[in-house]
């Protein structure tokens, strides 16, 4: 690292320019290559799955997205004569236009059946594109929405929804960057008292990335990568990124106070608290390639898209950031600072004020502390065993959106269980497959949880048919789930009994059910690599079997707190409404995937800089009461001003408007304000104190056997070394003391 360094040092101007080109060229790039993002939920292999690609065969097209149109007057029937001609002639315009295969009206001799409400008041028409959502493009979505609109008077309501409808909502600007930025901004300012200083983490993450979001734009041309990746990537590079540099900035200035050269405090910062930065960024990186196991090619784009961000930060954090601090030389200390260093030189620095004095306080209560840390957690990660995994639908969008609108209308008129219809789509080989699909439709009207099914509909060579059937419940409740289950497994079977007739449930529904299964199967597995990973890196880094156990255990801690606001926010719409995030709903069946691995990665950065430094002291000094508050001392206030600007990043995120980004931002912002307020400084100190030698302890056989990846300075090492051949008494009893005593008194 001391290399880097130095090289960087000297060939400042050419690190700074290379990083600018970068950036340019992967702008240009995703500027002339556009985005190709795709949310497909179809996982191969699963029932609906095989629903979709049989439908899209059989049918040539009518696999493509489905969106509705729905009308409403609360003064007339919409089977008035001038209702009907209105909206007639506004779906002939529709089913010109580009990208549409097929209207499906409820007028005319051919008008589809069902498609009025019984009081008359409200009626749908359902189109249905040549595409997929991922694959239609925005101004096609946009054209069918303003021909739509463009129909509505003041008596006659228009709503639209559908998964390309959705596309013409997508929130657009970047207020919730440049809030969050601007946050960071002030907090490194208070912290530093220097603009520039202040100045290069901000400086130093844009630019890292800015290259990974255009890096993360040309993906989605390699490979799935779903919508939110480029947002999420975002969100946790800006935060990673800014505390990163943060940690860096904070070790050249001590070094500066001490009286180093600009050059020598730089390579010093980066010798030292870049290693930790490289290790605190591995160990994010694991753990969000953790999610490749699950073979998900939904998840993997977004695993490998924030893994790039990451890699990304950390890079500019050890290559970019030294260059810009030779540049700003001693201005990265405030001019008190400046001015003190000049007429008073070099002077110790001892861990005061409040932060000492916290240190002192966790030693002298470990106990009370650690249970009053544990009831906190336990209080708030008590909402996660009701946690509910589903897939949000546009009911749970702003009340103001023409989505939420049209799915409101829906379900006033026709039912809650109209906004997520079943698709039952069947292959035919025989005659007597078509009996037994024709009789089929009275068996689901009288299957429990069904509301009403179509007629069937058979394609041009009558080799596969296709029927809709509505249920009684909403898309998202656990009826529906379990009406799918009741179907797949009792009334279709039993329909094609003695015959080859094969049906299989699709939807949108359906899928959701099938996505979320499979991720409710893997998510043991998942987690349990993940943890173990991020043991045995702490294991090869501190050489302890308790660090690591901790670590596991704090960072389920976090996770299950976090979980915990969540559910209650979200799932059971405590302030949801009120924050603009719509109405309560299911969580996202990937969001606990993708928050396990960047929770536990951010959580394994905060474990890295409050124990590397306990870890260094304890091998100078083999004192562990010493260590401990040493460590959390000199690290409680740069931790705690790093996770302000991670918890303001974070929660500037709600602004997007987006509800998935929204959960992230929320799920982030907890987990960090719990771990650093509550777990790092608090729970984990106190434990470390209770636990003493026993936290530092290693088989020598293990010790012998496993590699050695050395975070800590080069002289704590000879420290160790040189201890270990020394009597303890001869080394512990007057240092450690007297030390003690200094940093008592400092505390007092």
């Amino acid at each position: 690292m001391a290399a880097i360094a130095r090289w960087c040092l000297r060939h400042r101007l050419v690190v700074v320019l290379l990083w600018l080109l970068a950036l340019g060229g992967t702008a240009a790039g995703a500027t002339l290559a556009g985005s190709a993002y795709s949310n497909d939920y179809e996982v191969p292999g699963t029932e609906s799955g095989r629903a979709t690609a049989l439908l899209d065969r059989g049918f040539h097209g009518l696999g493509g997205d489905s969106d509705t149109i729905v009308w409403h007057s609360d003064r007339g029937s919409v089977r008035a004569d001038a209702v009907e001609q209105r909206v007639g002639g506004m779906l002939d315009e529709v089913a010109e236009l580009p990208g549409i295969a097929a209207v499906t009206s409820p007028y005319g001799d051919g008008g589809a059946p069902g498609q009025v409400s019984e009081d008359g008041h409200t009626a749908y028409a359902t189109v249905t594109f040549d595409a997929q959502a991922d694959d239609i493009p925005e101004d096609r979505a946009r054209a069918l929405v303003d021909t739509a609109r463009a129909a509505a008077t003041d008596d006659l309501q228009i709503e639209l929804g559908g998964s390309a409808v959705a596309l013409t909502e997508a929130p657009g600007g970047h207020v919730a960057e440049v809030v969050g930025v601007a946050v960071a901004a002030v907090v490194l300012f208070l912290a530093f008292g220097s603009l520039a200083a202040s100045a290069l983490p901000i400086a130093t993450a844009l630019v890292s990335v800015g290259i990974a979001y255009s890096g993360i734009v040309l993906l989605g041309h390699l490979m799935t990568v779903a919508d939110f990746a480029p947002m999420l990537g975002m969100l946790v590079g800006l935060g990673v990124g800014i505390d990163y540099a943060l940690f860096i900035v904070t070790r050249h200035r001590r070094g500066l106070k001490r009286g180093l050269s600009v050059a020598e405090a730089a390579e010093t910062a980066v010798a030292t608290t870049g290693r930790a930065v490289v290790f605190a960024g591995a160990t994010v990186c694991i753990a969000l390639l953790g999610m490749l196991i699950l073979r998900l090619g939904f998840l993997n784009g977004v695993a490998i898209a924030a893994s790039l961000t990451v890699l990304l930060t950390v890079a500019a954090s050890v290559t970019l950031l030294p260059a810009l601090l030779s540049f700003i030389g001693t201005r990265a200390l405030s001019r008190r600072e400046r001015r003190t260093l000049a007429e008073r030189g070099p002077q110790p620095e001892l861990p005061t004020g409040f932060a000492a004095r916290w240190s002192a306080f966790v030693e002298r209560h470990p106990k009370v502390l650690g249970a009053v840390a544990v009831l906190v957690m336990g209080v708030l990660a008590l909402p996660t065993l009701s946690l509910h995994l589903g897939t949000s639908d546009q009911g749970n969008g702003p009340a103001t959106a023409t989505t939420r609108k049209a799915y409101d209308l829906l379900a006033d008129g026709f039912g809650p269980g109209v906004n997520g219809p079943l698709t039952l789509v069947a292959g035919l080989d025989g005659a007597d497959d078509r009996v037994a699909l024709d009789r089929l439709p009275a068996a689901l009207t009288a299957t429990k949880g069904v509301a009403s099914v179509s007629p069937v509909t058979y394609n041009s060579t009558g080799d596969t048919a296709v029927l809709t059937v509505v249920p009684d419940s909403p898309p998202q409740s656990k009826a529906t789930s379990e009406l799918v289950d009741r179907l797949r497994d009792d009334v279709l079977p039993t329909a094609g009994a003695g015959t080859s007739l094969d049906v299989h449930v699709g939807g949108v529904t359906a899928s959701y059910d099938d996505f979320a299964e499979i991720i409710v199967g893997k998510l043991p597995l998942f987690v349990g690599v993940v943890i173990a990973l991020g043991c045995l890196l702490l294991l090869l880094a501190f050489r302890s079997l308790g660090i690591p156990l901790k670590a596991a255990a704090m960072n389920v801690a976090a996770v299950a707190g976090a979980f915990g606001i969540v559910v209650a926010i979200f799932q059971w719409g405590w302030g949801s409404e009120p924050l603009g995030l719509g109405s309560a709903g299911p969580i996202e069946p990937f969001l606990p995937v993708i928050m396990v691995s960047v929770l536990f990665g951010l959580s394994m950065d905060y474990q890295v800089f409050l124990v590397s430094r306990m870890y260094e002291e304890w091998l100078e000094t083999g004192d562990n009461r010493r260590a401990v508050r040493v460590g959390l001392a000199e690290t409680s206030r740069v931790i705690n001003s790093a996770a302000v600007i991670m918890i303001s990043v974070f929660l500037a995120f709600v602004l997007s408007g987006d509800r998935v980004i929204a959960m992230f931002g929320i799920a982030l912002a907890a987990a960090v304000a719990l771990d650093a307020f509550v777990l790092r400084t608090l729970l984990v100190p106190a434990l470390m104190h209770l636990l003493g030698g026993a936290n530092w302890w290693l088989p020598k056989w293990m010790d012998r056997l496993l590699p050695r990846i050395s975070i800590e300075p080069p002289e704590c090492r000879e420290a160790a070394d040189t201890r270990a051949k020394i009597p303890v008494q001869r080394v512990t009893a007057p240092a450690a003391e007297e030390r003690d005593d200094d940093v008592r008194d400092i505390a007092g």
